[in-house]
């Protein structure tokens, strides 16, 4: 597994460019003799394990790809494509899936049902594979699904579930306050857009502590603000990218509406026009509570595992959240906190890290949970 992770650690692809990485994990199922289909929704690839005996069909799936970000850890395995890193762990879920198929496929006599293995493109950038693979057809049979996130950020040892809603549908939006530019010195002959747009980024927070339940979670974030202009000009035109975060669809809803009255209002203030646009990106993950159960007990079960623990709901979002509008399953987070830190960098930093060894935890509770899943 390690050496997995850390061959695909050097090579890392982004979202929908991930053709080498693809044929790796192909290449490795077809060594072993494994049933394997590539150019799944896209680069995504399904292999199949049969066991001897009748019984349900459990898939398991891992994630491949890499992010925009230049790495500044200094590792062996440190990244050889400039600008591009595995800073979510999507390199040990992929390391951790191949051998784990490895060793059911070695103990298929003693098996019953069969196990699909997905290994999905495209996570970090909506559309994102896995409903491109779904209407492809890598669910077709299936009975139940599970997968799980390494995270870094929990102690090694550690499984983290939630029964329900877990993870946040995560949506885009971006706005741009089209105004006057002209002199810093006259701002009295300008529409400034810097103003406004200022405005809006302050007024928008009233969203969530106005509009929204005090019960139902949300998120609303701009993260990109960009006027290109001199020191002393003031901007004709201001463009804000920013996520929002819920949980329900009356939430989610209500956000979309509310972010457009806040861009009028802001804008009859200051004399400007807009343009206003809204992705809709992944749904909340919400998992299923039998199958969270299935998950609560294999890793008890699972000698590695220390702790077994409820979380909060997450606000990040996953597209995993796909898998299970289709099939009942559970996704569940395998601590990978690096040994001798207190507090890890978190997911999509360029110092990001984990415990390589919290792979082998995820891989016996992934495994535990599928056979256990047969019952």
């Amino acid at each position: 597994m390690v050496d997995i992770r850390r061959h695909l650690h050097q090579h890392p692809e982004l979202s929908f460019q991930e053709v080498q990485t693809a044929h790796y994990i192909k290449s490795y199922y077809e060594k072993l003799g494994i049933e394997v289909r590539g150019n799944v929704g896209g680069n995504g690839v399904v292999a199949k394990v049969y066991g001897a005996k009748p019984g349900k069909t459990i898939a398991l799936r891992a994630d491949f790809d890499a992010l925009p970000i230049q790495e500044e850890n200094d590792v062996p395995y440190k990244s050889l494509v400039p600008g591009v890193m595995h800073a979510c762990g999507h390199d040990g879920h992929t390391a951790t899936l191949l051998v784990l198929a490895k060793a059911l496929h070695e103990m298929k006599e003693e098996l019953s049902g069969t196990y699909v293995f997905i290994h999905q493109h495209a996570e970090e950038y909506a559309p994102g594979g896995a409903k491109a693979m779904i209407e492809d057809g890598c669910l077709d049979g299936v009975d139940l699904i599970y997968g799980t996130h390494l995270w870094a950020t929990v102690p090694t040892g550690t499984v983290h579930y939630r029964v329900g809603p877990f993870m946040a549908a995560a949506d885009r939006f971006e706005v741009t306050f089209q105004g006057k530019g002209g002199h810093g010195a006259q701002p009295h002959t300008t529409k400034d857009t810097i103003v406004a747009a200022s405005q809006f980024v302050v007024n928008l927070q009233q969203i969530v502590s106005r509009r929204i339940k005090p019960i139902d979670p949300a998120v609303v974030s701009v993260g990109s603000f960009v006027a290109e202009n001199a020191f002393n000009v003031i901007a004709d035109k201001v463009k804000l990218i920013g996520t929002a975060r819920t949980f329900s669809e009356e939430s989610r809803n209500l956000i979309e509406e509310e972010l457009e009255k806040v861009i009028k209002g802001t804008c009859f203030a200051n004399d400007c026009t807009y343009e206003y646009t809204y992705f809709r990106g992944y749904p909340a993950v919400v998992n299923h509570p039998a199958e969270t159960e299935t998950v609560i007990t294999s890793a008890s079960e699972v000698p590695d595992v220390e702790k077994v623990e409820e979380m909060e709901p997450d606000m990040a979002g996953e597209d995993f959240s796909y898998y299970l509008q289709h099939v009942k399953g559970s996704f569940f987070f395998t601590g990978a906190q690096p040994e001798g830190v207190t507090q890890a960098y978190p997911h999509h930093h360029p110092r990001f890290e984990m415990n390589e060894k919290a792979m082998l935890i995820a891989a016996k509770t992934l495994g535990t949970v599928a056979l256990n899943s047969q019952n």
